[in-house]
């Protein structure tokens, strides 16, 4: 699966469409499209990177269920919902279940394309943040059982002889560990310790 920046569209009226894909494709985006939510889901996969332009009525599957069917599979992909007029209620409830915007019909193209460029650079912005934060929890990962307890009393802000008292270890042991900590997450400072640990803190209690 390629992780190639891709605007992904999803509308059942095939005018509007391949229109818009050939607007898409003129200013340099790569674009998926397809006509119904259940073709797109048959290729769907975490990795797909870029954003979603989604018609919210469709016949079959609609765009809302086609989101809440991404929500239950962990998608981050930004979704920018396409409206009817009436349907603006709609789209509200699909923001606050997660999508990034939406454009009523009839839309200017530019400001579709603008919503479309944030919504890619929001997309690119998240995944960086992921991929560190999974760099992160693999270095903690290599700690030892003792050094990640030398760890946590290091954020903590104890200093190695109350670590050491608290272990029950030798002042140069907590040094020894202390170092082979600094090493293995990769970095030079407490404080760039303390930041790391709090980001992958963060990230799974949200």
């Amino acid at each position: 699966m390629t992780t190639e920046a891709t605007v992904y569209l999803v509308e059942d009226d095939d005018a509007v469409r391949d229109s818009l894909q050939m607007v898409l494709e003129s200013v340099g985006h790569k674009v998926a499209a397809y006509s119904r939510g259940d073709a797109f889901l048959e290729d769907f996969s975490t990795e797909m990177a870029g954003c979603m332009v989604l018609d919210i009525r469709m016949p079959g599957m609609n765009g809302m269920e086609l989101q809440r069917q991404l929500n239950s599979r962990n998608s981050i992909l930004p979704i920018i919902f396409v409206t009817g007029h009436g349907d603006v209620p709609m789209a509200v409830e699909a923001m606050q279940k997660g999508a990034v915007d939406f454009v009523q019909k009839p839309y200017r193209e530019e400001e579709l394309l603008g919503k479309i460029q944030q919504a890619i650079a929001a997309d690119a912005e998240s995944r960086a943040e992921l991929a560190e934060k999974h760099k992160i929890v693999e270095r903690l990962q290599e700690l030892t059982p003792r050094e990640k307890q030398v760890m946590d009393l290091m954020i903590e802000g104890k200093a190695n002889k109350v670590i050491a008292f608290d272990l029950d270890i030798s002042q140069r042991t907590v040094e020894i560990h202390r170092a082979r900590v600094m090493e293995k997450m990769g970095v030079r400072s407490l404080a760039h310790l303390v930041r790391m640990v709090m980001a992958v803190d963060e990230n799974s209690s949200s």
